[in-house]
C-alpha cells in the first residue's frame, strides 16, 4: 500500500507524510517549497542546486518569510521521496501577495491552488495505490487520479463555506472590529464542492467540521474524523520541567495571599481575528480588570487599529511570533484560551497542553479538552462564561497544578504513530468496501446470466 501526499507549505509540520513514511506507506510527498539538503534513503546528503540558493532570497522577498521558515523539511523523510516546485513557487507567492494587498485573497488562492494541483497532476509519480491531498489545492489531481482508478482522499482543512458565512455574519454584527464582511467567493467554494464530489473519502479533523460538511450536503459515508498529531520535542520536554518548578511555587500560595504574587497570565496565541473570537475575549478581559489577571495576545493582528486601541488595560497585543518563539510564550503563561467561533482543529490546544497549560476552549474546534479535567469547554460567543471560567483559576489556584498533569498526559495521546494507524485503517476499509462492491457486482452479473 503506497500513498502520494500533496500539500502546499509545511502544513502540520508534514505530519501526514511523516506518519505514512513511518508505516512504510509513503510513495511521495509533493509540495511547493522544500528545504532540500537533508538525508536521502541511502544516507547521503543532496547538494543544494544553484537555482535553489538564488530562490531562497527571492522567495523570502515575495513571501515575507524568514530563512528558518524556508528551510522547512520533514525530519526523517528522505529527500528522494520529495518533489517540489521552488521556481514556480516564486511566482505563486508573488501573485498571492499582490492580490491579497488588493483585497482579493480568495481569488489569489484560487489561482495558486489550481496551478499547484495542475502541476502535481503532470508529474510522473511513482506507482501508488492512493492519493492524499488537501482541500482547495487538489481538484486537478483528483480528476487525474480518478481516471487512473486510484483511491482519492481529501483532507478538508476547515468547515468550508459554512465557516465563511458564519464569520461574515459575525463581522456584520460587529463592523467596528474588522470592517464589513467581504463578498462571498463563490468560485473558490465551488471548486471545493467539486473536490468533495471526486474524493472517495474526506478526512476532517473534528466532529465540528464533520457536522458542518454534512449540512452542506456531503454524504456521511464519505466523512472520516482523523485528529491531528502533535509531537513532543526537546523544547517541550524542557518546558515540562520549567512549568513543574513554577507550579510547585504556585502550590504554596493560597487565594488570600494571591494579591502578593505575580498575576495570573492568560495566553491567546492565534490569528487575532473575528473567527477566533478575539472580541469575546476582550469583553471577558474587561470584566476581569479589577482582578490581578493579565492577557497576552500573540499572533498576526486581523482587526482594525481602533479595535486594538479599545482593548482593556489588562490586555497586551504582542503581534506575530515565529514557531521557535512560541514555546517562550507558552512557558510564561498559566492558562491558554481559545474562544474560537470555528476551527477545523486548532492544534494550538495540544501545543499549550504539551507545555503544561490547561485550556479553555469552545466546542467549535477539535474536541481535545476534557471539561473539568485538563481545562474547560465554554459556549461560543459567551464572554460572561469565559470570564467566569478564567476567574476560577485565579480564585482556585489548585486548579493549575491539578490540570497541569492532565494536560501533559492529553498532549501525549495525539502521536504520529496514532495518525499513521488511523490513515492505514481508513485506506484498508475503503479498499475492502471496493472489493465487496466488485464481488456483489460479479454475483449480480452471474444471476442475470
Amino acid at each position: 500500500m503506497k500513498i502520494v501526499v500533496s500539500q502546499i507549505g509545511a502544513r502540520e509540520h508534514y505530519a501526514v507524510p511523516r506518519a505514512l513514511h513511518q508505516h512504510g506507506m509513503l510513495a511521495a510527498l509533493v509540495t511547493d517549497w522544500y528545504g532540500f539538503g537533508y538525508e536521502s534513503r541511502n544516507g547521503e546528503s543532496r547538494k543544494q542546486k544553484l537555482f535553489q540558493r538564488f530562490s531562497v532570497s527571492a522567495f523570502q522577498h515575495f513571501a515575507g518569510r524568514s530563512r528558518a521558515a524556508l528551510a522547512a523539511h520533514a525530519d526523517g523523510l528522505p529527500d528522494d521521496l520529495v518533489h517540489a516546485f521552488p521556481v514556480r513557487s516564486l511566482f505563486w507567492k508573488w501573485r498571492v501577495r499582490r492580490l491579497t494587498a488588493q483585497g482579493r485573497s480568495h481569488e489569489a488562492y484560487l489561482h495558486t491552488d489550481a496551478a499547484f494541483a495542475a502541476a502535481v497532476a503532470r508529474l510522473n509519480l511513482p506507482p501508488h495505490d492512493a492519493f492524499f491531498g488537501y482541500s482547495y489545492a487538489s481538484l486537478e489531481m483528483l480528476v487525474a487520479e480518478k481516471k487512473r482508478g486510484i483511491l482519492t482522499i481529501l483532507d478538508q482543512i476547515d468547515p468550508g463555506a459554512a465557516e465563511f458565512e458564519l464569520v461574515a455574519e459575525e463581522m456584520a454584527r460587529f463592523p467596528q472590529l474588522a470592517g464589513p464582511p467581504p463578498m462571498f467567493p463563490a468560485a473558490y467554494y465551488d471548486r471545493n464542492r467539486r473536490e468533495w464530489e471526486l474524493a472517495d473519502r474526506i478526512v476532517v479533523n473534528s466532529e465540528w467540521s464533520r457536522k458542518a460538511l454534512m449540512k452542506q450536503g456531503v454524504p456521511s459515508h464519505k466523512l472520516v474524523v482523523v485528529p491531528l498529531a502533535f509531537e513532543q520535542n526537546a523544547e517541550n520536554l524542557k518546558a515540562e520541567t520549567l512549568k513543574s518548578e513554577t507550579l510547585k511555587h504556585r502550590n504554596t500560595t493560597t487565594p488570600k495571599h494571591r494579591n502578593t504574587e505575580a498575576p495570573l497570565r492568560v495566553l491567546f496565541l492565534a490569528q487575532v481575528n473575528v473567527r477566533k473570537g478575539i472580541h469575546y475575549l476582550m469583553e471577558a478581559a474587561r470584566m476581569l480588570e479589577p482582578e490581578r489577571i493579565r492577557f497576552d495576545i500573540v499572533g498576526r493582528i486581523g482587526i482594525l487599529p481602533a479595535a486594538v486601541a479599545s482593548a482593556p488595560k489588562n490586555m497586551t497585543f504582542h503581534g506575530p511570533v515565529s514557531p521557535r518563539e512560541a514555546p517562550e510564550w507558552y512557558c510564561k503563561a498559566d492558562l491558554f484560551v481559545l474562544p474560537t467561533l470555528s476551527d477545523g482543529f486548532a492544534i494550538t490546544q495540544l501545543e499549550a497542553m504539551a507545555h503544561g497549560l490547561p485550556v479553555i476552549a469552545t466546542p467549535c474546534c477539535g474536541q481535545i479538552v476534557s471539561d473539568g479535567v485538563d481545562g474547560f469547554v465554554v459556549p461560543p460567543r459567551d464572554a460572561g462564561a469565559l470570564a467566569g471560567t478564567i476567574r476560577r483559576y485565579f480564585t482556585e489556584p489548585d486548579l493549575l497544578s491539578a490540570q497541569w498533569e492532565a494536560a501533559l498526559a492529553k498532549s501525549r495521546q495525539f502521536t504520529l504513530e496514532t495518525l499513521g494507524e488511523n490513515l492505514r485503517k481508513l485506506v484498508e476499509q475503503k479498499r475492502e468496501e471496493g472489493r465487496e462492491e466488485r464481488r456483489n457486482a460479479t454475483i449480480e452479473t452471474a444471476d442475470d446470466v
